[in-house]
């Protein structure tokens, strides 16, 4: 059964950090017939400003069918707390699981400039969406 995919890519810039997701959904993993439906997903973080910054914490709100399916927390990204100069990115690929084929994420990341001011940075709310193309018509 041939699957269709949407994928797009999200951006949003707090504070002179841009952060862009694209979602991509893993065929390979997934079992639509047991409502399993696994996304990966790609982020960008731009430095786009004058300051050092540093990536500490991250902060996920993951929904799957309209329902809020988890809240992650924890320190830095795929376990880097990545620094960030002047016109530096970073870049990682991560992935989620939920129950729909419909479902979306979003969130924060929390940074601190290089002089230790503490700020939050808006992760773009992105589309988790699987089609089944049989059903396409």
């Amino acid at each position: 059964m041939e699957q269709a995919q949407i994928t797009d890519t999200y951006v949003q810039k707090t504070r002179d950090i841009s952060v862009s997701v694209t979602p991509q959904f893993i065929e390979s993993e997934s079992d639509p017939l047991e409502n399993v439906y696994v996304f990966a997903y790609h982020v960008v973080l731009e430095n786009t400003g004058d300051q050092t910054v540093q990536l500490l914490n991250r902060h996920w709100i993951v929904m799957s069918g309209g329902i809020q399916i988890a809240d992650v927390k924890g320190e830095g990204v795929i376990g880097e707390q990545p620094v960030l100069e002047p016109g530096d990115t970073h870049q990682y690929t991560s992935w989620t699981v939920i129950r729909d084929p419909f479902g979306s994420m979003y969130g924060t990341y929390t940074f601190r400039s290089a002089r230790g001011e503490f700020f939050d940075v808006k992760i773009p709310r992105f589309n988790l969406i699987h089609i089944d193309s049989s059903t396409v018509h």
